[in-house]
């Protein structure tokens, strides 16, 4: 673990600034996912049990209008993280001003405060402060603490006010233990993977994992691709795809990744088609050299799911990221389920890492978060990591 830690920091008397993701979904008022909040509790109970002062602050949604704003404060957000830590968390409905100044002043040791939403920064006069890392800013909010700690993987791939901003202008700076855990799981197993490693790779388009797939091709055994972007490779080998999702501009690279793959690269044998995208479709078995001209492929097949099966179990490192099929038509989850419960039947002999987002989200519907070793919180940042980038929010911290 190269990075600082939360740690390596004497919190006792400070004012800890802590960045959190807690960018989750409400409807009607109600917060229908509370799993990134909980995820950084580890680190909050940290601070306030060695006698420091935590401050936290987020982001909640896109916030371009004044019409957004209206649905998105955190004051709901502070409430639930006090029901479920079971702490006082006064909330500040600011992101300046003296109001917050004067109550970060009054906190004692132990105690919490949340502040407003970082986004409502977004909205001011001179342009989007947070977003666009606004010096001014980020050195404003360095001035509310002694210390900083970014915990927030969701945001790690973008350099904003609200974490590189702030490390820019404290001395004292680590990441919180969700973040040193993203870390140690993606960035550790991608360094230093134990073998074989493989990689299963899902999702609609072929341009998202473009990177992703080039950088794991250099350190995995074996990269099984299904989702809606195998049929662009399908088409690369000039067979039928029907209606299938394809990207015919990149049906150049899938050749080019086919021909730089060779064996490593593993396209399955078969799918599950139906004639319209929807849960309503008769759903039949094709091989891939028979898709009909009027179908389209909606999921992966039995025989690739026996094939992709059959090289997990051997694997010693698993990164998942991207369903295999539109797992959310029950007709056509099963070729993600059957692939979710084979990386889960690893349990406790392989490291299994999920990269989040919709794969994250099919684990959730399968009820198997707790049988992988990591599931991790961010989905753009994930993606970014897994294609061998420096994350801002990451290298904003002193190594160790």
């Amino acid at each position: 673990m190269a990075k600082k830690t939360i740690r390596d920091i004497d919190v006792k008397g400070k004012k800890v600034l802590v960045r959190v993701d807690f960018n989750v979904p409400i409807k009607k008022g109600v917060i229908t996912d509370d799993n990134r909040i909980v995820g950084a509790i580890p680190t909050i109970k940290y601070i306030v049990e060695n006698g420091g002062r935590a401050i936290l602050f987020s982001h909640l949604g896109r916030v371009e209008t004044l019409e957004d704003k209206k649905n998105a404060s955190l004051e709901i957000v502070a409430a639930k993280l006090s029901e479920l830590i079971n702490l006082p968390v006064r909330f500040v409905p600011f992101t300046r001003g003296t109001e917050l100044e004067e109550a970060i002043n009054e906190l004692k040791d132990g105690e919490i405060l949340m502040f407003e939403n970082t986004r409502f920064e977004d909205l001011n006069e001179k342009g989007k402060l947070e977003s666009k890392n606004n010096s001014e800013l980020g050195k404003y909010w360095a001035s509310l603490g002694d210390c900083f700690v970014n915990d927030a993987f969701g945001t790690a791939h973008r350099a904003h006010a609200s974490n590189v901003g702030v490390a820019s202008n404290i001395k004292e700076k680590a990441v919180g233990f969700l973040l040193e855990k993203e870390i140690k799981f993606i960035g550790d197993t991608l360094e230093n993977p134990k073998h074989p490693l493989v990689a299963v790779l899902g999702g609609a388009k072929v341009s998202d994992k473009i990177s992703v797939i080039e950088n794991l091709l250099k350190v995995a055994d074996k990269v099984l691709i299904g989702g809606g972007m195998v049929f662009t490779f399908l088409k690369a080998q000039g067979l039928e795809i029907g209606t299938s999702l394809c990207e015919l501009d990149k049906v150049a690279l899938a050749q080019e990744l086919i021909a730089k793959g060779g064996d490593k690269l593993e396209l399955g044998l078969d799918c599950v088609t139906g004639t319209s995208f929807s849960n309503d479709t008769v759903a039949t078995v094709r091989s891939f050299n028979e898709i009909p001209k009027d179908e389209m492929g909606l999921d992966i097949g039995p025989k690739t799911i026996a094939k992709f099966s059959k090289i997990i179990d051997g694997a010693h490192s698993v990164i998942w990221n991207g369903p295999l099929g539109v797992f959310e038509f029950d007709k056509f989850e099963n070729g993600t389920k059957q692939i979710a419960l084979a990386i889960a039947a690893l349990n406790g002999r392989a490291v299994t890492i999920v990269g989040g987002g919709d794969s994250g989200a099919a684990v959730a519907k399968f009820n198997l978060e707790d049988k992988f070793s990591h599931v991790s919180t961010g989905g753009g940042a994930s993606l970014e990591y897994l294609e061998g980038k420096v994350l801002p929010g990451i290298s904003c911290i002193d190594d160790k």
